[in-house]
Formats: structure tokens, sequence, C-alpha cells
């Protein structure tokens, strides 16, 4: 990522971009992608760097931002390093837009209806970037910029991580039936192996983890108290056995928040965009990013968080993760469209 000292460095670089402008010099500046259908927002040859990405559309399919899915390749790789649905890729589930800005994602005024990214995302030899639409009704308008850096040798993105995304969901998660949980389950049981804690990240290789958000819908409804975390993080680093190196305290915790927290927040590196209903109820969605606290991992790493106390809440669990490492990374695919909605 860069900082504000790079910004003085002369580069021997070109700024490109492709976008949705209208070919004829109208003012149609979107393309139209249709049902079951998928479109090519960005196709280079050679060495460069992606440095932002924006986009905003629009659908009569209210679930859009979960059936759309990104998918981008680097360096004409097979399987894509980044599978994510349209909405949750900038930061935001539930097929939710919330007005937010990080460093390195943001959606923006209307009512969070412009996408960012500022991840960078430099190739070697080329970057492919699709949009498929896999809902059953077209998007309408999708406006888009892939801005980048052209190089004249790969030698310029030598020693960097090829960026990578990917979207999970775990519904419900394995814990004690909605109907049966009590307040005595908050606390009860230990849980020394980790072994069915929700699983945000999962790859090997060598590079560094930077994040992720985590959304999730907190499915019971009752008179009692009904936090919904108590979780602790656990990532397993180069696969080491339980306790791991890097051992949180609690769901919140993780995502330098405390106490159970109900307000929204937006901070550059953590925030909670959806805190939830009346006792916690409902939609919740929180990020932590590590933008300067990365996680390196040399042969593997596994981010993982309890669901409840000893993983004995049943909720709804869903995330998108983000990191940086050497190629070939471990294949990973993505539920199907009606298995993503909220």
């Amino acid at each position: 990522m860069n900082d504000l000292k790079s910004l003085a460095q002369i580069k021997d670089a070109r700024t490109l971009r492709s976008s949705s402008y209208d070919r004829t010099g109208g003012n149609k500046d979107f393309i139209k992608v249709p049902a079951r259908g998928k479109a090519v927002l960005a196709d280079v040859k050679g060495p460069g760097c992606i440095t932002h990405i924006w986009c905003t559309g629009w659908s009569d399919d209210p679930h859009f931002l979960r059936k759309a899915l990104l998918r981008m390749y680097w360096d004409g790789e097979k399987t894509p390093s980044v599978l994510v649905p349209l909405g949750d890729f900038f930061g935001v589930g539930h097929c939710r837009m919330v007005n937010f800005h990080t460093p390195v994602l943001s959606m923006a005024p209307n009512d969070g209806k412009a996408l960012n990214c500022w991840f960078p995302m430099p190739f070697a030899r080329g970057a492919r970037i699709e949009l498929v639409n896999e809902g059953n009704k077209p998007l309408k308008s999708f406006y888009f910029y892939v801005d980048y850096e052209a190089y004249r040798s790969p030698s310029e993105v030598s020693g960097l991580g090829r960026f990578h995304a990917q979207w999970r969901r775990e519904n419900p998660c394995r814990g004690i039936p909605v109907s049966r949980y009590t307040m005595k389950d908050q606390n009860a049981g230990k849980n020394l192996t980790g072994r069915n804690n929700y699983i945000i990240l999962d790859a090997k290789g060598r590079g560094q983890y930077v994040g992720c958000h985590l959304d999730i819908f907190n499915r019971r409804a009752v008179t009692e108290w009904n936090w919904y975390g108590e979780g602790d993080d656990m990532i397993f680093v180069d696969g080491e056995k339980w306790p791991p190196s890097l051992h949180g305290t609690g769901t919140e915790d993780y995502f330098s928040m405390a106490w159970c927290p109900t307000q929204f927040y937006n901070g550059p590196y953590n925030g909670l965009l959806i805190p939830g209903g009346p006792n916690w109820e409902g939609q919740i969605s929180c990020y932590r990013y590590h933008i300067v606290d990365p996680v390196r991992f040399a042969k593997s790493i596994r981010v993982t968080i309890e669901h409840g106390h000893d993983n004995r809440r049943s909720d709804d669990y869903a995330s998108t993760a983000y990191w940086y490492q050497e190629e070939p990374h471990l294949p990973f695919g993505i539920l199907p469209a009606g298995k993503r909605l909220p």
C-alpha cells in the first residue's frame, strides 16, 4: 500500500483506465449484463498494478449484490484469485450498502451506492476482471472504472504478492439449535482445539493476511440477553496446533471494539457498519483491516473465530477475507447464488 512519501517518487509507468464510457461519444456510459451472463471489466496484457476500482449498478433484483460475482485472474492463472459477491467485495454483506470509508474500501453517497477499492493488485503478465451475473434478472446499468499502472518490465512487481479475496458462509453454524440455546450456554463449555470454529480463511503458500469483514445474522429473537459474540479469534499460522500464537479474547475484541457494541462506527481499520437491532437481533456487519499490522505466513494460514463461546451459537455467518500471497494459491469455490442470499 502506498504511503504519502511515495507520492513524490517519479516512476517509469503509464496510468491507464478500463471503463464503461460510451464508445459512440454519447452519454450511455454503462454496460448491461444479462441474466446468467458476464462482462469483462478489464483485460490487461503485460506487467502492471491495478490501483483503484469504482463501480455502481442497478437491477430490479433486490439481491443482485449477492447474485453478481467478481472474478479476478492474475498472470494467466486458471482459477480466480478473487471470487466474491459484488457487494461483499466492497466491504459490507447482507446485500446492504452503507456509507463508509476506509483506506482500502468504501461505499460512498448516495446511501453507499458508489463502490470503491484501493487495494493494490500487482501482476507480471496480465490481469483479467470479470463480472458474472448469476441472477435471473439483468443488471440494467453498470458503470465502472478500473484504474491501473502499466510497467515496462516485470521487475517492477518482483517480490510482490498477488491480491486474493474469498467469500465464505456457514448457515447455520454448527451449534446448539436456536430453540434450545439458553443463557447458561453463553459461558459453558471449553474449546481446547478450535476444531469447529468458523473459518474465515484457509490458505496455503507464503504471504500475508490483510483483513476481513464478518457478516452475522443473529437468528435468536428473545427477550433474554441475546449477545451474539463471546467467540474468540484463533489464527493458526504455518500449521501450528492449538493454542495458536494469535489467540484472541472475543468477537468484538478481534474487531478492535469492546463491551458488546450497539453503535455504528467507521474507523480507518475497524468498524461496525451494521450494529444489529434491539438486543443485537438481526443483521450485523463488522470489519478489521490489517493494513499496518498484516499477519505474515510462510507456509499456510487458517483464520478462524468461534461462533459464540465454545461454538455454541448457531447463527448465520458469512465473511470476506483479503490477503496477498505468492502463487500458486489453493483453489477455492463459492456457494451457488441461491445459497448466498441474506
